[in-house]
C-alpha cells in the first residue's frame, strides 16, 4: 500500500475571491486540502515562507509579483524530515498569474521526486491550472505528473464530490 502525503501552500487573510475582495480565516487551498485529507487519511504539510506575504491582498500582489519576476525562491519555514514513505504527493497552491507561488519552487527544488507521483491541486478565480503542469514536470523530471484539479476558489467548500471524483479516476 502506498503512503500518501498532500504538501500544500495556501494564504488566508485578504484574498480575491468571486470578484471581491474577502477576508479568509482559513486559505482556499488549505481548504481543498483538507477536503483530500479526509477523503485519502493522506499525511499533510503546509508550506509557508520564513517571510510571508502582506495580509493586505494588493499587497501580497505587489510582493508574490516581484518575486516571481525576479524567479525567487523564498525560505521556507520547514520542510518534510523526507518523502522516501511517500510514493504519491498531492501538491496544492493557489494560481498566482498562471502557475504557482515561488515558495512552492523552492519546496519542489529541494526534494527528488524520482519514482514519485505527484497529483496537482489548485484554487483559482478563472485562471485554472495555467502552466503549473509544465512548470512541475520541468522542476520534477523524474516524477510521474498525473492529471490537475483545478478549483475555484469561491465555490471550494461545496467540491468535495469533484475532488472525489479525480481521486477516484487517479486510481
Amino acid at each position: 500500500m502506498s503512503k500518501e502525503l498532500i504538501a500544500f501552500y495556501s494564504r488566508a487573510d485578504e484574498n480575491y475571491v468571486s470578484g471581491e475582495i474577502k477576508q479568509l480565516t482559513v486559505g482556499n487551498t488549505q481548504k481543498a486540502a483538507d477536503i483530500i485529507q479526509k477523503l485519502t487519511g493522506a499525511d499533510s504539510f503546509k508550506i509557508e515562507q520564513i517571510k510571508p506575504y502582506n495580509k493586505n491582498y494588493n499587497k501580497c500582489i505587489t510582493e508574490a509579483q516581484e518575486d516571481q519576476r525576479r524567479n525567487a525562491r523564498p525560505k521556507l519555514k520547514a520542510y518534510p524530515e523526507s518523502l522516501d514513505e511517500y510514493n504519491i504527493i498531492y501538491l496544492g497552491f493557489p494560481n498566482y498569474w498562471s502557475t504557482m507561488p515561488m515558495a512552492v519552487f523552492t519546496f519542489l527544488e529541494y526534494f527528488d521526486f524520482n519514482g514519485k507521483e505527484i497529483r496537482p491541486f489548485c484554487t483559482h478565480e478563472g485562471s485554472g491550472l495555467g502552466k503549473s503542469l509544465s512548470d512541475i514536470k520541468n522542476l520534477c523530471p523524474a516524477a510521474d505528473v498525473a492529471q490537475g484539479i483545478a478549483i475555484q476558489g469561491g465555490r471550494v467548500e461545496s467540491s468535495e464530490k469533484e475532488i472525489e471524483k479525480w481521486i477516484r479516476k487517479l486510481g
